[in-house]
């Protein structure tokens, strides 16, 4: 898929002009390009007077994302991230990523993730609570506004740790309550976020200032050092990760729980199968991460609901020089996007890929697939650096 063009021809066309990612029907489009045009096609974007083209194939995917991804930059709609998060981890590049990467990588160990087990049990604790009241005054649960507040206290939790309730007592409520509370990713949504960044500043000032031992996330990253200068980070990076922190690692698992719950609510073979294996396990009165790993079958649904809904359905990189994509030519400065939604879906490399079936997750059926047709953190250096955080979290 890789190989040197061996003529200077052109990718499928699609005859729509459009700029993908940007309109509400752009995966009911790529849905039907892809079906038609096959693995690698290009579309005109009128707007940036250039072409955008789409890739499918896992070969392609793994040029990009690993083989050769120094040639690669984060692609179309970065600068719209950046306002929200700054120059955080994900959305810098080059050096900066890399120090950044190095300092941050520590905070994700699995030795270090088995510490929030506790801050995750009690958030469940709580969620649990809300649900038993509805359930006596006879009320209706709703999944999607109760999965986005358990992820966001659980991950302002982990960053903030003991100091969280001072910092979301303010007059008017938990001021962090606009991540959960408001589905709109737009400007007016990131300004409001940004403003945020004043309470984050004057709890790094206040740490710097006493001498309090803390186990939270905020705690490894002030304590984090650059491998070479051993300078720590400064104030705009220390706030930049921690709104990256904040934003990533709740939408992620949000997303990925709520439809986790769809998908058991309408396969009930598959949800009973699942309570089973948790209720034999439930006799460890606190599950760490060694017993969450034990779940094998959960383990499997988990990653059947992220192969049909991933977080990210679409991830963009833009070239620096030119490359060969599925033997075709691509000009340096051009926007490669990589539709997660349709690589899971690939019926290539996926057996009945519209269906729910936890079971091809299992290790007899991971060798039918090349490793790039199932990848809901991305892969290569730019992967998702909270993945196991994020699974660990939707597993307990």
């Amino acid at each position: 898929m890789t190989a040197a063009a061996s003529a200077q021809t052109q990718p499928p066309e699609a005859e729509l002009q459009f700029d993908i990612g940007s309109t509400d029907d752009s995966l009911e489009r790529m849905l039907e390009l892809f079906a038609r045009l096959g693995d690698i096609y290009r579309v005109f974007v009128p707007a940036r007077g250039s072409y955008t083209y789409v890739i499918h194939h896992p070969d392609d995917v793994k040029r990009v994302l690993v083989a050769n991804h120094r040639n690669y930059t984060k692609g179309v709609g970065l600068d719209r991230v950046r306002i929200l998060l700054g120059k955080g981890i994900m959305t810098s590049e080059g050096e900066l990523w890399k120090r950044q990467r190095y300092m941050m990588q520590p905070l994700f160990h699995r030795r270090v993730l088995g510490g929030f087990a506790g801050v995750i049990a009690a958030a469940n604790d709580r969620c649990i609570e809300r649900w038993q009241a509805l359930a006596q005054r006879g009320e209706l649960v709703n999944l999607t506004d109760e999965m986005s507040e358990l992820t966001l206290e659980i991950v302002l939790r982990s960053i903030f740790g003991g100091d969280l309730e001072r910092l979301t007592q303010q007059p008017g409520g938990n001021p962090f309550e606009v991540v959960a509370k408001e589905q709109s990713r737009d400007l007016q949504f990131a300004y409001r976020f940004r403003s945020l960044t004043k309470i984050v500043a004057q709890l790094i000032a206040q740490r710097r200032a006493g001498r309090e031992e803390h186990f939270d996330y905020l705690a490894m990253l002030m304590s984090a050092r650059d491998r070479e200068s051993g300078a720590p980070m400064g104030e705009r990076e220390l706030i930049d990760e921690v709104m990256t922190l904040i934003v990533a690692g709740h939408e992620t698992t949000a997303s990925g729980l709520n439809w986790t719950w769809y998908l058991l609510s309408q396969h009930p073979g598959v949800e009973a199968r699942l309570h089973a294996e948790i209720d034999a396990a439930s006799a460890t009165p606190a599950p760490g991460l060694a017993q969450m790993e034990a779940l094998t079958y959960t383990h499997q649904v988990v990653n059947e609901a992220l192969r049909l809904y991933p977080p990210g359905w679409l991830l963009s990189r833009r070239t620096i020089e030119a490359d060969v994509l599925g033997g075709y030519p691509v000009p340096p400065g051009t926007n490669v996007l990589l539709p997660l939604y349709l690589l899971h879906r690939h019926p290539r490399f996926w057996k009945d890929p519209e269906a729910f079936w936890p079971e091809r997750f299992a290790p007899e059926h991971e060798a039918e697939r090349p490793r790039f047709a199932y990848m809901p953190f991305a892969a290569g250096p730019r992967h998702c650096i909270g993945e196991t955080f994020a699974l660990y979290e939707m597993l307990m």
